[in-house]
């Protein structure tokens, strides 16, 4: 009975961690970020895999690339991989400030007056996507950035406001 069993479980695993014919294994599913000040990046979907990594900054953004029970398969922005609880994680959508010095950031999403400055790494509130810009908001920061200065986003991605 325990070999079924385990068969079982290998056999589901085996369904989340293999893409399906024809599907990119790093296809975003969505984006989410860091509900926690502390979280772990594991190698498999389970607390006794090993801890890649520890992130310690709350509204850090993730990719989500699959899930399997209450573990989500993620991808930071520096490219690691791998499984997080879904209690680390929230819905609530952020981007991270990348590329090489200050980002511009504008009244408008067609530029316009610059607003404020934004250092890599930094992290914001993401609000509302054009096709070129998002608008975000920070700690006295309220206006609109490059998509190609973030991440947490996807290139396509278009919309009103985060519901």
């Amino acid at each position: 009975m325990m070999r079924i069993a385990a068969f079982l479980w290998v056999l589901a695993l085996l369904t989340v961690l293999v893409p399906a014919r024809g599907q990119p294994l790093d296809k975003v599913l969505r984006y989410v970020s860091q509900r926690t000040d502390k979280a772990y990046l594991r190698e498999g979907p389970t607390y006794a895999h090993r801890v890649l990594w520890v992130y310690r900054h709350r509204g850090y953004p993730f990719a989500v690339l699959a899930e399997f029970d209450v573990w989500r398969r993620v991808r930071a922005a520096d490219g690691a991989v791998g499984w997080m609880s879904a209690s680390m994680l929230s819905d609530s959508r952020t981007v991270l400030v990348t590329g090489k010095g200050r980002a511009r950031i504008f009244a408008s999403a067609d530029g316009g007056k610059v607003v404020a400055l934004a250092d890599p790494g930094a992290t914001a509130a993401l609000q509302a996507c054009a096709p070129t810009a998002c608008h975000i908001r920070g700690e006295d920061i309220d206006g609109w950035i490059p998509k190609n200065r973030i991440w947490g986003v996807g290139a396509n991605e278009v919309f009103d406001r985060i519901r």
